[in-house]
Formats: structure tokens, C-alpha cells, sequence
């Protein structure tokens, strides 16, 4: 079953089935997560993407911070949370987007369809806005590590901040865009 095209789009392939197992992205080798965001699947996407380069960020703000003095290598553990809230989210959008994916291809005379797919843009809504709020807070993080931290890794908290920057504006995209889908849902 696919999700009909509009214009000349190709369809969207199906999720995959209930059941079926996809490898978290936290355990799935750079390689193979690539190989899975180029592939011709609804997931992973753009949502999975900003959350793993939001932790890439925070995983470089947080060596940033291990190479700093005093209070700032205190930081460290601040970007290695973020870090550990953030992968999940790369599962979690794409079992969301499954999920609008689900409601969308329900019969629209469905008696619960329009509450459905509501339901489910709605939720898919909120997990790039989670992105985009720890990918903020680790910009933050990363461009005070930048200013003050330790001068041989300026790269890596110059790096850490872009990266954190480009992550959130990716989800915050992500978000505007879902809230098109939850005014205009047929």
C-alpha cells in the first residue's frame, strides 16, 4: 500500500510493517544510518537527521568542554545529556511519521480518520520541536565553549555551535511544516 502521489511525485513507500524491527540509530553504523536516510523509505528523514547532527554537535561541545578549565569542563555532562535526549528522537520521528503515514491512508470516509491523522500530525509536531530545543541549548552551550573555552578546540566548539545551529532550524522547518499538515488535514 502506498500513499497516493501528487502531480508527478512518486508514491511514498509503505512504513514498515507492525512488527518489524529497524535497528535504533543510536546501534546502526554512520554508514548503514546514511544508507537509510538515502533510501527511497519514508524513514528515517529529515526529523532523524536533525536529531543525530544535534548530537553530533553535543558530542563535540562536549569533548570542547572536557578540554576547558574549571567551570566550563563542567559543561561536559550538560552536552553529554543533551546528547543522550536527543538520539532517541531520531527513532521517535520515525515511528511518528509512520503513524501520519497510517492515519493518511485510512478510507477518508473513516469515521475517526480526520481525528486520526489530527491526532497523529500533532504528535508528529512535537518531537523535531524537542530537537530544536536541545539542538538551541546546545548551540548555546557550544558558542560559550567557543568564546571562553579552551583555544585549541575552537574548532570542534565552532563546529559543535553551527552544527547545533543547522539541526534546529532543520526541526524548527520541520515543525512549520507539520502545522500546515494539522490546519489543512483533509
Amino acid at each position: 500500500m502506498t500513499v497516493p502521489p501528487r502531480g508527478d511525485d512518486p508514491p511514498i513507500p509503505p512504513a514498515p510493517p507492525d512488527g518489524v524491527q529497524i535497528a535504533p540509530a543510536r546501534d546502526t553504523p554512520v554508514g548503514e544510518f546514511l544508507d537509510a536516510l538515502a533510501a527511497r523509505a519514508p524513514a528515517p528523514a529529515a526529523g532523524a537527521c536533525a536529531a543525530i547532527t544535534a548530537a553530533a554537535a553535543a558530542a563535540l561541545a562536549a569533548k570542547a568542554a572536557r578540554f576547558s578549565a574549571g567551570e566550563l569542563g563542567e559543561l561536559a555532562a550538560t552536552a553529554d545529556r543533551l546528547r543522550a535526549e536527543v538520539v532517541p528522537l531520531a527513532d521517535a520521528d520515525g515511528a511518528a511519521y509512520g503513524a501520519v503515514l497510517a492515519a493518511a491512508r485510512l478510507p477518508r470516509d473513516h469515521p475517526n480518520r480526520r481525528e486520526r491523522l489530527a491526532g497523529a500530525v500533532a504528535a508528529a509536531t512535537e518531537i523535531p520541536l524537542r530537537i530544536a530545543r536541545i539542538g538551541a541549548e546546545v548551540a548555546t552551550l557550544a558558542g560559550r565553549l567557543e568564546r571562553e573555552g579552551n583555544p585549541n578546540l575552537r574548532g570542534d566548539a565552532q563546529a559543535a555551535a553551527l552544527l547545533a545551529d543547522g539541526a534546529t532550524q532543520a526541526a524548527v522547518a520541520l515543525v512549520h511544516i507539520n502545522r500546515e499538515l494539522e490546519n489543512g488535514a483533509p
